[in-house]
């Protein structure tokens, strides 16, 4: 086949940075500027391609050239080459100057302060010199930012619906419990109603469809009023202070109200909540292949998980 000949022989690394390039382009005088060649050369280079593969790669039209069925097929391909390439790069580039490589992640508040040390630590158990940044924000800022580049992933409860350019994978299903704090009249109590709460000031989550509808839901099967005495905030540190200075009630996720009443700050008030977000997971760019560093941090993000019941350091005997 004179298309898999000319590749295993012919097609060179210029070549795929030369398809890349008119992909994004689209105009043979801009590929020709980036490239820092002449026009002719452009031309010239292409038609050796398209000659050695035997299809056209591109068409030209007055406003530029677009991409046929084969040359976009081939661009997809030479994008994931150069990619591998980059990283390549980078993992040696970090290898000599004495690194262990780094990695980037992106985390919402809800596992900033529990799944993220725990991984982090076993990351660092495993190789002391990676190095690593870590960025806390919200869903839509943190994925524009892993969609970018400037993210190697991002950890938190996994957007709805599927994006195309993304990867996901599920590492727990998150739930919420009610939280109030520990000298509160109703802490330590082993059986509540939820008439018991009725009295009772709140600290509600803003209002939306990911947290506060499924909540006034519950009030209403519950048959009771939404509470005109409350504070809107999803700060968990603004929650836990202002709980224990009040006899208000809130809602956090398992992992975060499990800490606080470990902490002897907060305690769990033995009522169920209904379902109120996604699981929680990693989420990747698929345009982008990962760095050993970067399968390193997933691999103990998973592993941080099944061990979440055990102490966070085993220490070595001897």
């Amino acid at each position: 086949m004179q298309a898999d000949w000319y590749i295993r022989r012919h097609l060179k690394l210029r070549h795929l940075q030369l398809l890349v390039a008119i992909d994004d382009l689209r105009n043979i005088g801009r590929v020709a500027a980036s490239l820092n060649v002449t026009q002719p050369a452009v031309s010239k280079m292409l038609g050796e391609v398209e000659r050695g593969l035997g299809v056209a790669l591109f068409e030209r039209t007055a406003r530029g050239v677009n991409p046929t069925v084969y040359g976009a097929a081939l661009v997809e391909h030479a994008r994931q080459v150069l990619a591998k390439l980059d990283v390549a790069r980078a993992e040696l580039r970090d290898l000599l100057s004495g690194a262990s490589g780094k990695v980037s992640v992106g985390a919402l508040p809800a596992v900033a302060p529990t799944l993220l040390p725990r991984s982090l630590a076993l990351l660092k158990e495993r190789s002391p010199g990676t190095s690593v940044f870590v960025r806390e924000g919200t869903q839509d800022v943190l994925l524009q930012e892993l969609l970018r580049g400037n993210l190697d992933l991002v950890v938190g409860t996994l957007p709805d619906g599927r994006t195309p350019h993304l990867e996901e994978k599920v590492l727990y299903e998150d739930r919420f419990l009610l939280v109030a704090g520990r000298h509160h009249r109703l802490a330590g109590h082993a059986r509540l109603a939820w008439s018991d709460l009725r009295e009772c000031p709140w600290v509600l989550p803003p209002v939306g469809p990911l947290l506060r509808e499924p909540l006034e839901v519950a009030f209403e099967e519950h048959g009771l009023a939404m509470p005109r005495n409350h504070i809107e905030t999803l700060s968990v540190h603004v929650i836990s202070g202002y709980l224990q200075l009040t006899d208000a009630i809130a809602c956090l996720r398992e992992a975060v109200a499990h800490r606080y009443q470990a902490l002897g700050a907060l305690a769990v008030l033995p009522l169920d909540l209904p379902k109120m977000l996604g699981p929680v997971g990693m989420t990747w760019s698929r345009e982008r292949l990962l760095s050993s560093s970067a399968r390193l941090m997933m691999k103990c993000l998973e592993s941080a998980i099944s061990r979440r019941a055990s102490p966070l350091h085993k220490r070595a005997s001897g």
